[in-house]
């Protein structure tokens, strides 16, 4: 008997619309994800704090759980505090994605459901089965189960730094670039490709690409918020974060690693390790397609853009592959010299123009 089929891990509930979080209450009950409202709520400090004024009178048997950073050591304390206080239904993560994150790892700890309601679009790991957390080696990506539900609230969007929306139109941009690394190395060492996963996160980042909209639009925030619930379901299916991570998110890793204190938001600096790894593979339309649309939406292009120097870049490259062992990237298969890496940089400098920020 052939499958005749696949069970896709995927939530059981996605509302991504103005007033959404109105009808958190009501998605609790009519998903059976907590009938008696028993819930553990992890918050920030800020957007999340903020909203628990409003939340409270309709979630009155809920306890508020404050989270202060995105380290595993918070995401261990959050679940030995929710372990030690009651039995509850679920957890729910009120925030950006450092709370999801942290409220994911903590969830997966106890055995318990988890529903995301992300505050920001920074990045695609508000439905992914990753939380990143800061740990003592620098950051480090651990596997959790998806989302139960994702409500997206665009009233509560609007309200958010603009910055950290526009960080998430750079992550769902890069899904072409690792997309492009997952078929290359397809094509190099026969690494298996989930086509369905593929076509889901590659998708995902064309739709933004040539979305004409900007970020003061409902129209264009919800393609990019499903972008990014699409972004995570593609890791869901193929079981890791391939369709969404190549040589853009080593070099963003790589970034995070050796300057720590400087590094920028992920979605700022993974737009522009996917411009440069585009130029790479000698895709110079897509590349410089990429670089208009970041800059249209005020995102950096270049390193410069962010306070790096071409020798700090040039670094962060040449140390990128070390942030994934055994991923074969762009960086990989061109294993490029220090200046091999400078000269690939000053020929995207001379396609692309160089930008005002750049020192």
């Amino acid at each position: 008997m052939p499958v005749l089929t696949r069970l896709i891990p995927s939530p059981v509930a996605v509302d991504i619309s103005r007033g959404a979080l109105d009808g958190l209450a009501d998605v609790l009950a009519d998903q059976r994800i907590s009938g008696s409202g028993a819930l553990a709520v992890a918050i920030s400090g800020g957007s999340g704090l903020a909203l628990k004024e409003r939340l409270a009178p309709v979630l009155p048997d809920a306890d508020w759980y404050p989270v202060t950073d995105g380290t595993i050591g918070a995401a261990v304390r959050l679940a030995e505090e929710m372990k030690g206080r009651k039995r509850y239904d679920a957890v729910v993560g009120l925030g950006g994605g450092k709370i999801i994150d942290v409220a994911k790892y903590a969830a997966a700890r106890i055995g318990l459901p988890m529903v995301a309601v992300a505050t920001n679009l920074s990045h695609d790991g508000l439905c992914s089965p990753v939380s990143i957390l800061d740990n003592d080696d620098g950051r480090g990506s651990y596997g959790v189960p998806t989302p139960l539900a994702m409500l997206i609230d665009l009233d509560v969007i609007r309200d958010a730094p603009p910055r950290f929306v526009r960080s998430g139109i750079g992550d769902a941009l890069s899904n072409i670039s690792a997309v492009a690394d997952w078929e290359l190395s397809h094509e190099v060492n026969g690494e298996k490709v989930d086509g369905l996963a593929a076509a889901m996160a590659g998708q995902a980042g064309e739709a933004v690409l040539h979305h004409p909209g900007d970020i003061t639009q409902d129209a264009f925030l919800t393609v990019l918020a499903e972008a990014l619930v699409l972004s995570g379901i593609s890791m869901s299916i193929s079981g890791d974060t391939r369709p969404s991570s190549g040589a853009c998110h080593e070099i963003s890793h790589a970034f995070d690693l050796l300057y720590p204190q400087r590094s920028a938001l992920h979605g700022e600096q993974v737009g522009i390790g996917a411009v440069f790894a585009m130029h790479l593979r000698g895709a110079h339309e897509e590349a410089g397609l990429f670089a208009d649309v970041l800059r249209r939406h005020a995102l950096p292009v270049l390193p410069g853009d962010i306070g790096f120097t071409v020798e700090e870049f040039v670094a962060a490259v040449r140390y990128a592959p070390r942030t994934r062992p055994g991923r074969f990237t762009i960086l990989e298969h061109l294993d490029l010299s220090e200046n091999g890496i400078r000269d690939a940089y000053n020929s995207l400098v001379k396609a692309v123009g160089a930008s005002g920020g750049q020192p």
